[in-house]
């Protein structure tokens, strides 16, 4: 499944989910759908799951808010390994990605 506009596109293939482009949504109900993609995908059974942002340039608040509710469901899941690929390209992911190892102190945080 897809979701986009013309500024974004966020993705999932098999267990990795993809976020590209340039998220400025209006808030938490804007983000709703994406959250549900990303929940389903996190309740599927995998063993690891993947959020790769290396081709997001931008993320507001309302949506760096999303990631942290997906990483907490993540943390209630004693079997899933969480992984955040990230990029050094995007000072804002550099800055805030650090945070998410605040809410589930496993996430595998790889930033490039």
């Amino acid at each position: 499944m897809e979701i986009s506009d013309e500024n974004f596109r966020v993705w999932a293939e098999k267990n990795e989910v993809y976020f590209d482009g340039v998220f400025r949504l209006a808030g938490p109900d804007a983000y709703a759908p994406i959250y549900s993609l990303i929940s389903g995908l996190l309740h599927e059974g995998h063993k690891q799951v993947t959020f790769n942002l290396t081709g997001l340039e931008f993320l507001n608040s309302s949506g760096i808010n999303l990631l942290a509710k997906l990483t907490i469901e993540a943390r209630k899941m004693d079997d899933l390994l969480l992984v955040v690929k990230g990029t050094s390209q995007y000072p804002w992911q550099a800055k805030s990605l650090p945070n998410l190892k605040k809410l589930h102190p496993l996430v595998d945080l790889r930033l490039a």
